[in-house]
This record gives C-alpha cells, sequence and structure tokens, in this order.
C-alpha cells in the first residue's frame, strides 16, 4: 500500500486536518462546510453529540440514508467522529459503525467520546469504533469482504491520491445490494497539477476534487453501470485569494447513491416495469426519493427502467418496493425524461439539488 500511495499527499493532508485546523472556523473556503440541511431525524440526535465533535467536523454534505436500524455502517474519514456518533444512534444498540481516519489526533478525540456517547444514548456497551489508517487500504484494518451494509464518507474521498484504491475496497466490503452514500467535492474541469500540489486547496477540499467525467469513468471502469445522484450545489468559496487562484475551475458538492449490484446495465433499459412505494421506511411514510428526479409517492405507480426497478427490488430497500414486471420483454431505450426539478442544469452538466419531497415529476425517468 506505501508503494501506491503518494505519501507527500497523505503528510499534507494530515498536517492540514491535524495541526493546521484547530476547528472549523479555520477553514479558508466554503468547501468542506456542510451548507445541506441535515434530515430530520438527524436533527433530533445532533444536540446530544458533544460540542468538541462538532466543533472539529468538516463536511460537505448530509451522507445519511434512512432504513439505517440494525445496519453495518463504514464511515469512511470518520474525522472527529460526528457522522459516526449520528450513525451510532440511528443504527441502534444491535447495529455496529466502523469509522477509519488516517490522522490521529481526529481518532484520538473520536475514542475519548465513545463512552460518553454511549451513555447518551443509553447503550449498554459501545456499537462503534474507530480505526487508524487508510481508506485506500480496508483490508489490513481488518475490514472483510462482502461485511457491510452502508458505506458512508463526508468529503474525504477527494483528499485521497488513490480514488481508484478507496472505491475498490468500498465494492469489496459491501455486501450484494450494499450502498455506498456519499457526499464530496467535484471539479467543473480537471484541476492541474499545480494546483493539485498546493496544500491549502488540498487541504480544503478542492485540490483534490474529482472532475466529474472522470468520476463517470472510473466507477464505469470497476464495473458500476449506474449510479445516482441525491443532490447537487455550487460551492461558493468565499475567499477571493483562492478564487482568482483556481481561475475557471467551478466546484461542486454532491451527494451519490451507487448500488453493489451485478444486475445494472449502461444504459435506461425499458421492460414495462411499474414501481410502488409501500410507505413502510419509518422515516419517508409518504414518498422515497431514489435520486434527484426519482420521487416515489407512496401506492403511487411509477413507471421505471430496468435498472431502478433492480435498486428497488434487489438492493438493500427491497421489502419497502413492489415492482409489477420483469425483464422477459424487452421494449427499447426507456424515456428519460427528467423531472421538471432535475432541469436546472449547468453549463458542466451538473444538476442543482432540488427540493426533493416538496414537488416535481414522477413520471418515468431515470438517469
Amino acid at each position: 500500500m506505501a508503494q501506491i500511495l503518494d505519501k507527500t499527499t497523505l503528510d499534507s493532508v494530515q498536517q492540514y486536518y491535524g495541526k493546521v485546523l484547530q476547528s472549523s472556523s479555520d477553514l479558508k473556503t466554503g468547501a468542506c462546510c456542510s451548507t445541506e440541511s441535515l434530515p430530520k431525524n438527524v436533527q433530533e440526535i445532533l444536540p446530544l453529540i458533544h460540542q468538541e465533535v462538532k466543533d472539529k467536523f468538516y463536511g460537505c454534505g448530509s451522507p445519511f440514508p434512512p432504513q439505517l436500524k440494525g445496519a453495518r455502517v463504514l464511515d469512511l474519514g470518520s474525522g472527529s467522529g460526528r457522522d459516526s456518533f449520528l450513525l451510532s444512534n440511528l443504527v441502534g444498540q444491535n447495529g455496529k459503525v466502523i469509522g477509519v481516519d488516517m490522522t490521529e489526533e481526529q481518532i484520538s478525540l473520536a475514542n475519548r467520546y465513545v463512552d460518553y456517547h454511549t451513555e447518551k444514548f443509553g447503550y449498554s456497551k459501545p456499537n462503534i469504533e474507530f480505526r487508524h489508517g487508510y481508506i485506500e487500504d480496508l483490508k489490513t484494518l481488518g475490514i472483510e469482504d462482502e461485511s457491510v451494509d452502508l458505506v458512508v464518507s463526508n468529503c474525504v474521498i477527494n483528499l485521497s491520491p488513490d480514488k481508484k484504491s478507496v472505491f475498490k475496497e468500498i465494492f469489496r466490503v459491501l455486501k450484494p445490494g450494499g450502498e455506498l452514500y456519499f457526499s464530496d467535492v467535484f471539479a467543473s474541469r480537471r484541476v492541474p497539477t499545480n494546483l493539485k500540489n498546493d496544500p491549502v486547496l488540498l487541504g480544503e477540499c478542492l485540490g483534490g476534487a474529482l472532475y466529474t467525467e472522470d468520476f463517470r469513468r472510473l466507477i464505469f471502469d470497476l464495473g458500476i453501470r449506474d449510479f445516482r445522484v441525491i443532490s447537487s450545489s455550487k460551492i461558493s468559496l468565499q475567499n477571493e485569494d483562492i478564487e482568482r487562484k483556481v481561475g475557471m475551475i467551478d466546484f461542486y458538492s454532491v451527494t451519490y447513491r451507487i448500488f453493489k449490484l451485478k444486475e445494472l446495465e449502461d444504459k435506461c433499459e425499458d421492460y414495462g416495469q411499474v414501481a410502488f412505494y409501500l410507505g413502510t421506511i419509518p422515516e419517508h411514510p409518504h414518498a422515497f426519493l431514489l435520486d434527484d428526479h426519482h420521487i416515489l409517492r407512496k401506492g403511487l405507480p411509477m413507471l421505471v427502467c430496468g435498472n431502478t426497478a433492480a435498486m428497488l427490488s434487489k438492493a438493500r430497500y427491497k421489502d419497502h418496493f413492489k415492482i409489477v414486471g420483469d425483464t422477459s420483454v424487452h421494449y427499447g431505450l426507456f424515456d428519460c425524461g427528467p423531472s421538471p426539478a432535475s432541469l436546472a442544469i449547468t453549463t458542466q452538466g451538473i444538476p442543482s439539488a432540488p427540493d426533493a419531497l416538496s414537488g416535481g415529476s414522477i413520471g418515468g425517468a431515470c438517469c
């Protein structure tokens, strides 16, 4: 692993997050500061999280999917542990959360508050642990093949010098039908080498931001044929010096959902299938947001492509949906007309974040 990773990059990131930053107020841009509101059920837990853990939290999104009770969750780049502790509450006493981070100061801080949160949540024993190591090499940390239900990450993968290894490890440890749900910073074009090596830009989650099309290619090369955008918003850097330095590159905070499913195709194909949401996910009794243009209302039929049908019937939400039809008859390409909520497309092709459950078409739509 040491031969694969760029030690200069790792040292720079560890220095920035272990020594330079003492709290989120020390950040020089808005890239690592989440502007996305937490789901209501997560907001209710936030007051239980120790203030020091919150003060030293850095993130650009809200990677908290529903239906977590009893789940085994891996948090990559767990930092001070804020998201991990929130997940610890959401999975319950019988669930499990593993946080992984390479910065000793952050791991030490998170470990100091394990007992504090165990008591706050009313648990008889901890359901959370933090492991010091690299997200590019989870095997060394003892995380076995197909051993977790969900992998989350909040504005961390951009910091990795070997992103392909990160995603390979993610899909190694996910169970079949498991889910990757992560937020990160992405760029409208490739970041030039001199900016990639800038320690401030790297630490501010800008230097290592993937160009969106390179992310698509990377995921495709790993055999993932379909992935979905949950939300996307342009980042306001709030720093004139850095804005001048990065020039015409736009940066976006994007939350993606990717399922580990072999059945997915590289195009949205039409098999005449219809999906029904049963309304049985506690956090979402009336509607379920699959992605930024699939909002399934309870009991209302929705025409879906084969990939969407597979995501709803074979991944970890399968007990909450009814799919009518199979793939025995093929009707050609699915008519992938996006909903009005996702038509606000930038010139770089990244959709704006919709007000997901307040409106938008629920007719046939795909990627």
